[in-house]
Formats: structure tokens, sequence, C-alpha cells
């Protein structure tokens, strides 16, 4: 049998629902499209075939999508089709094509210079009010001038509409946010300038207005092609709906499941009720996963079951592959050094580094998977972020303390002045409430905080002389050791920034709760959406997946947290927490790990027993042990904790195990520990 030729070669290689959707070129269509279901794919092909059949003329098809990265891939994959005339653009670059063209003919004026940035005309509006403002909160201002404005809500409805939904930015009520809403757009027009969100409103402005200019338009483009609807903000579709000018002729692609951007203006409702928007609807499930094993697939469908964020229901297409692994830990830094083992033993493998990811919910979190990938030669990229130690506000943190220390005229304990600095800088002992860059600037210094506090109560326990000049020099030694060049490197992301992307090895990682769902979401409607964000996070594997967390901040700490609820359906009994994990694994035990009762001073907190109860654990060899970490330490230029907590070191002289198998059951150590010490520990013990 011949193959097929023509148009009908276009759906050859397209399955059941890929080819209805590549079939139907007339009237609405809305496709529900699950992750890794080939959605691209299915809508390139419907355009292609629509070209190929005579019904489209290419340059009268505008396909829009939200990045430019998506409208790139998507016009090659035209070309590549035959479709090379198709118009494939981001909401903002097609408005602004048209803006450019027919503002001068409209106005008889050069249209208004677009600014890149909001920051000087937000700064410019808060000195109009006599706002003083960091650069944090300024450019969380910039952020709610976007959502204002894509939401179409205006300086007079701001407080109504932002207390109702919950808006806020750090440190201003919403009638002053208001007010520099206002001042913004008076400094914008003093200044002859436009920002982006401009662009699609100017835009819509001309078509409502100008019925010569819409009727162009409208003459242009006659079949439409909307990629990721799930993130249409409200004035995206008001300028969706001025093109099509009553017609019919679309068709929409997403996701509601992958709806992780409300806060910033996304609404899936246009995607939801599409159908009854448009009468005669034909809707498409594309429900075949390409990209991920059943063995993913089964956990992503488990994460969103019976929850309001449920999707389509994921049908894998590929071969078995390894079990979800479900990795505890018992503080961030373990937990960051078995990720980095791990990946090591990947690149023993064979396995590219290019082709593996650790994902997170918030950027600080990177800094300890730095550190850890750091040390064992592993090159990495951050994306969607600075790498830690290159964040503005940790560079200027770090330049302070360093001034601090070679002042010579510190009295004051160590840690104490940590606090001082960082809060001088705008730190505070409790995280803002808000989202934004005021929350990612407060998590960097907590991050530099807790590092601080580790590093200067081990520095305590050694007897460090100048234990704050010491931590200046680890923090330098951090800094450097993670610029090493990236050639084929393990990828450093937020869920936010993996979004679109995908690799054959995922760790998501700091999954406990009030990290995921994070603190700041508090209605069910933002706990759902930090749902989503675990969805598309674990969605991004194509073979291995592995989820951990950590029961503890900080080496030594209380083992309190707890795994996300997100993961309570799908978390398997070997790896739910202790409910006495927490005490066990504290080198700050609040009662006696002989007797129970409870601890004095800080002496027998820091001890974990009380001073008239004998130890349970051989002294002598506790010392050794003690000793081995030092010399190790300073050989591998880390701090003694990054070796083995002293929790970790008395419970070893305690239990006195005998192999490997043995050492993975004691708190504190992962595979990645064993292998990097586990043979020095072992020898020590025989």
């Amino acid at each position: 049998m011949s193959s097929p030729s023509g148009p009908e070669a276009l759906l050859a290689a397209l399955d059941p629902e890929q080819r209805q959707v590549a079939e139907t070129l007339r009237g609405p269509v809305r496709v529900l499209a699950g992750a890794g279901t080939g959605k691209t794919r299915a809508i390139t092909h419907r355009v292609a075939y629509g070209v190929a059949s005579g019904l489209y003329v290419p340059t009268e098809v505008l396909a829009v999508t939200f990045t430019t990265r998506a409208a790139g891939e998507m016009r090659q994959r035209l070309r590549t089709l035959g479709a090379g005339g198709v118009q494939a653009r981001t909401f903002h670059s097609a408005a602004l094509r048209q803006l450019r063209y027919f503002w001068p003919h409209v106005h008889g004026t050069g249209l208004p210079e677009l600014t890149e940035s909001k920051l000087g005309m937000v700064a410019g509006a808060a000195r109009r009010l006599r706002l003083r403002l960091d650069q944090a909160t300024l450019r969380d201002l910039a952020g709610e001038i976007e959502w204002s404005k894509v939401s179409n809500v205006d300086p007079e409805t701001y407080p109504r509409l932002a207390e109702a939904r919950g808006r806020s930015v750090n440190g201003l009520d919403h009638e002053t946010v208001a007010r520099v809403l206002g001042a913004y757009e008076e400094v914008k027009r003093a200044e002859g300038r436009m920002d982006m969100e401009d662009a699609l409103l100017l835009t819509a402005g001309l078509l409502a207005e100008e019925e010569r200019v819409a009727a162009q338009v409208r003459k242009q483009y006659k079949w439409f092609v909307v990629d990721e609807f799930q993130d249409v903000s409200p004035l995206q579709s008001a300028l969706l709906d001025l093109w099509l000018g009553g017609r019919d002729e679309l068709c929409v692609v997403g996701d509601p499941a992958q709806t992780i951007y409300s806060f910033a203006g996304a609404d899936a409702a246009y995607l939801r009720d599409f159908g009854a928007k448009f009468p005669g609807t034909t809707s498409v499930e594309l429900v075949r996963s390409y990209r991920s094993t059943p063995q993913v697939v089964g956990l992503a469908n488990d994460l969103l079951a019976g929850s309001p964020s449920q999707g389509v229901q994921l049908r894998a297409q590929r071969e078995g592959g390894p079990e979800v692994a479900f990795r505890p830990a018992p503080d961030e830094v373990a937990e960051a050094e078995e990720v980095a083992a791990r990946v090591l033993a990947l690149k023993k493998e064979g396995r590219s580094l290019g082709e593996v990811a650790v994902l997170f919910r918030i950027n600080a979190m990177s800094e300890k998977f730095e550190e850890a990938l750091a040390a064992r030669g592993l090159p990495y990229v951050v994306r969607g972020a600075g790498r830690f130690f290159d964040r503005p506000e940790v560079r200027e943190a770090v330049t302070r303390l360093r001034g601090a220390a070679r002042s010579g005229q510190v009295d004051d304990e160590p840690l104490e002045v940590v606090h001082a600095t960082l809060a001088a800088m705008g730190w505070t002992q409790q995280a803002p409430s808000a989202r934004g860059q005021t929350r990612d600037r407060w998590e960097s210094w907590q991050a530099l905080r807790d590092q601080a506090e580790t590093f200067l109560t081990a520095a305590a326990a050694e007897g460090t002389e100048d234990p704050l000049g010491a931590l200046v020099d680890d923090l330098d030694r951090r800094a450097a050791e993670q610029h090493a060049p990236v050639a084929d490197g393990v990828t450093l992301a937020t869920f936010h920034a993996a979004k679109g992307l995908e690799w054959d090895v995922v760790f998501c990682v700091g999954l406990q709760d009030g990290t995921l769902p994070i603190t700041y979401a508090e209605t069910p409607t933002q706990v759902e959406e930090e749902r989503r964000l675990l969805y598309v996070g674990v969605t991004r594997a194509r073979e291995r997946l592995e989820l951990s967390w950590s029961a503890a901040r900080n080496p030594g700490g209380r083992g309190t947290r707890k795994p996300s609820r997100f993961l309570d359906a799908v978390l398997p009994a070997s790896a739910r927490p202790d409910p006495d994990a927490g005490r066990r694994r504290s080198g700050r035990a609040l009662t006696c790990r002989e007797c129970g009762k409870p601890l004095g001073g800080p002496a027998e907190k820091k001890r974990g027993r009380c001073s008239d109860c004998p130890a349970s654990y051989d002294e002598a060899l506790y010392e050794q042990l003690r000793t081995w970490r030092k010399e190790r330490a300073d050989a591998d230029k880390v701090p003694a904790y990054v070796v083995f907590t002293d929790a970790t070191l008395q419970l070893i002289a305690e239990l006195r195990p005998a192999d490997e198998t043995q050492l993975l059951k004691i708190a504190g150590i992962g595979r990645g520990k064993v292998e990097k010490y586990g043979d020095d520990v072992l020898a020590l013990l025989a």
C-alpha cells in the first residue's frame, strides 16, 4: 500500500486525537492538552494542513503564544511543514507590530517610546508622592502595575479589587498603591513613553475606536490560533475579541492543570468556559503522554486526582521506567548532598548532565545545591535567576560582613553581628507576608543567615579564632567554587522557570509544608495553585523522577517539618515521617537522649543529655571521629558540619555500624555521605 502524499501526508504521523485537531479547520476549537501530549505538534499540523488543503492562506493566519522562545519554535515547525508564511508571535509582538503601523496614520505623530523597564518611572512616581522605597518594593510595585493593567483594574477601583483578590505589596496599604498607579501613568505620559502593557491597551483602543483600522486588521487575519490559553489575561482576551470582530475562526490550546500564573493576571476561566462563549465549539482532549514513563504519569495523575485542579487523565505511551523515588532527608544540607551524590552517580553511568534538572519552589533554595554540586566538580546553570552569590542582595550582604570582620572592632557575638548587618539592609526575623521581589530578597538574606548560624555554631564548638572572619572566608570560598565554567551542566530552576521544558531526570526538592505550599498561600485558591506548581514540576521528567524534602532547615536542627500535604496520596509508608524523628535527629534535643528528662542550660542542650547522665556512646571513639572529621574538613576546605554533625558522630559512636547498610540507617547519613566518607568511617571503627 503506497504512503499518503499531499495534505494527507501531514496527518499520517498524528495520533487519533491530534488528527481530529488537525482536521477540524473551521469554527471554534478548544484543545485540552495534558503535559507532554504533543499540543504544539497538533496545532502546527492543523495550520499546515489548512494551508496545504487550500483553505488557509498563510499570511491570513495569526498564531499567538506567550514567550519569544515558544513563538520561535512554532515558526520553525511551520516552516518545516510548508507553512512558512504564517505569522507566529507573542501577544505583545503582534500588538506592537500593528500599533507601529497604524498609530502614525491615525494620530499623525510617532508612537511613544517603548520602555524596557518600569523601575525608573515607578521611582519617579514614588518621589512625586514623597515615598521612600527600596529597590525590592519598587520592583514589586512594577509587578502590581502590570497586574492592574492586564486585569483592566484602574487606580480608582484598585483598593476594592485588590482587597477582594488578596493582593498586597509589602508595607504599603491598598490606597497608597493606588496612588502610585496613578502617579506612574502621569510620569509615563510626561516622559512620552509607553510600557509593554500599553502595547496591548493602545492596540485595543485603536481597534475599538477606529473602524477603518479594525476592518484592515480583520481583513488581514482570518484564522487564529492561541497556545497556552490557560495563561490569557483579561486584557489579552479583550484584544483577541477585537481581532476576531465577532467571528469564531479560533483554535485555542491549553491545560487548566498548568495554570501557575494567576498572581500575574492569568485566568484559566477563558479556557474552561470557551464553549459557553463560542457555541458549536469542537472540544478535543489530548491525553496520550509521549514525554514521561508510566511511573511519572501515574504520579502526576494521582497528585491532582479529586482536586479542583484535576485536568485531563494522562495515559502514558512510553515503556516503563524506574519507580518514582521518595527521599526524606534530616536537613537541607543533607538533602542537597544526597541529590548531588545521585547526580554524580548518573554522570558515572554516562548520563549527560544537560538532561538533569533540580527544581525547587523559591530561588534562594538554589544555594545549597550549587554548593553540593560545585564540591563534586559538577557543572550547573541556574535558570531564571542569577547564581546565589551573584544576586545583588547577597553580594552586598557579604561585602558588609567582610567590612565588619576586617574592622577589628567587633565585640558582639558573631551571629548578632550577622543579624545586625542583615537588619540594616531590611532583613527581619519574620518573613514578609507578600510575594515578589521583597519576599525573594528576604529569602536570600534568610539563607545567608542560616548558613551563618550553622557555620558559627560549628566554629564555636571547634574553638575557631576570629569566627566572623572565618565565616566571611567560607562565604568567599562558596562564591568562588560556584563559578566553575558551565559546559554540559545540571539545570537548577524554580518550578515556574521550568514550565515548558523537560529533562530525562528531574529532582523535585524542598517538598515540605511551608515551602510547598508556600507559607503565604493561605486561601484554597492559592493552595491549589501551589499544587499545580508541583504537577508542572513532576511532568518535566521523561524517565526518572525523585522527590525529596527535609525534616529540618539546618544540620542539627529539630526535625519537625513534614512532607508536603500534596504528597499525602502518593507517599509510600516507608517514606512517611517518624513522629519521634525530630527529637532523635536534633543535635539540640530539649529532653535528655539518655533519661528523657528536660535539659537545662545551653551546654546540656548542645550535648543532648544531662550533665550527670553517662553517655550511651563511646566517648573516646566520638573524640576520634571528631579528630578525623576536622582533618577531612580541612583537607576538603569545607566546614566540619558539612562532613557530619556532632549529633551524627554521636550516633556513629553509639551504634558502631559495621558496613554501609548499617551506616545508611543512621539519621544524617545518606548515600552521598556513604560514598564520600563511608570507607574512612568504617576503617576507623574497625
